[in-house]
């Protein structure tokens, strides 16, 4: 590949690039309150470069740009660069696959044979922390409010099954979460910590996402889901509550590093 070729996913919280350089992809990221600062880079970094753009901003980043620009649709770039991230990372999921882009919200898809489908979404995704981390805490900055959730203890917000089934067996794993923010108990006797509530946060958004993947994987008899997007960035939380959740129904969660840069990969490749 061209070391001029660029490939931009211009979502509504991140701008993700991806540029190829001597036949390696590199990656970078920008706000997307911050176009300007995109230009600039593009303009003092590149000779001539040839770029497609995807994602909800891609109009307001090329009217910007003021050069020559394609464009491909988001979901078909993403699922594309999910495919390429796959293959160089040698794995194989076969003929189908569900696909969670867990972004601002989270789009659900069904890859089979190479196609993607978009099956469904939910609004609970990166936005849904932090919105919510905000009107609890008052924070703003993601890595900042990723950091206060790793000393949280859901136990003190969330109600388990086995909290219920006290002194029997449950019919149910008892570590399935029977009620997110419903131990009222606990939050009647002491106020939970920022830590507990922003832990329970995350595990309201994974378990919400893995319940709708599960039965999507269910529906159209796939096995595997991949999950990618940007709220997994430094959220080790989140992914092990994903996978847990994940395998506990049966199907097999895979996770890849550069995941949040699938659609900026898809529209990079999509210049070959």
């Amino acid at each position: 590949m061209n070391h001029s070729n660029i490939g931009i996913d211009a979502g509504g919280t991140l701008v993700k690039v991806a540029y190829s350089n001597k036949d390696l992809i590199k990656y970078k990221l920008f706000s997307s309150h911050r176009l300007d600062e995109v230009v600039s880079w593009i303009r003092s970094s590149f000779h001539h470069p040839e770029i497609c753009l995807t994602g909800g901003k891609q109009q307001v980043l090329a009217n910007k740009l003021e050069l020559p620009t394609r464009s491909i649709l988001e979901f078909d770039a993403t699922c594309k660069g999910v495919a390429f991230i796959l293959k160089q990372h040698q794995l194989f999921l076969g003929d189908s696959y569900i696909l969670a882009n867990i972004g601002t919200g989270t789009s659900i898809h069904i890859v089979k044979n190479g196609e993607q489908q978009r099956i469904g979404g939910t609004g609970v995704g990166g936005g849904t922390l932090m919105g919510l981390s905000y009107l609890y805490s008052g924070k703003k900055d993601f890595t900042e409010i990723i950091q206060i959730s790793r000393d949280g203890n859901r136990g003190n917000v969330d109600l388990k099954v086995s909290d219920i089934f006290e002194g029997v067996v449950p019919p149910i794993s008892g570590d399935l979460t029977a009620s997110n923010f419903g131990n009222i108990g606990k939050l009647s006797k002491e106020p939970p910590s920022q830590s507990d509530i922003i832990a329970s946060i995350i595990g309201l958004i994974g378990e919400t996402v893995v319940t709708i993947c599960e039965q999507a994987a269910n529906r159209f008899d796939s096995q595997s889901i991949v999950y990618i997007g940007s709220t997994f960035r430094s959220n080790p939380i989140l992914k092990n509550i994903i996978k847990e959740y994940t395998e506990m129904r049966k199907k097999k969660p895979f996770f890849l590093e550069e995941g949040e840069f699938s659609g900026a990969v898809g529209a990079l490749i999509s210049l070959k």
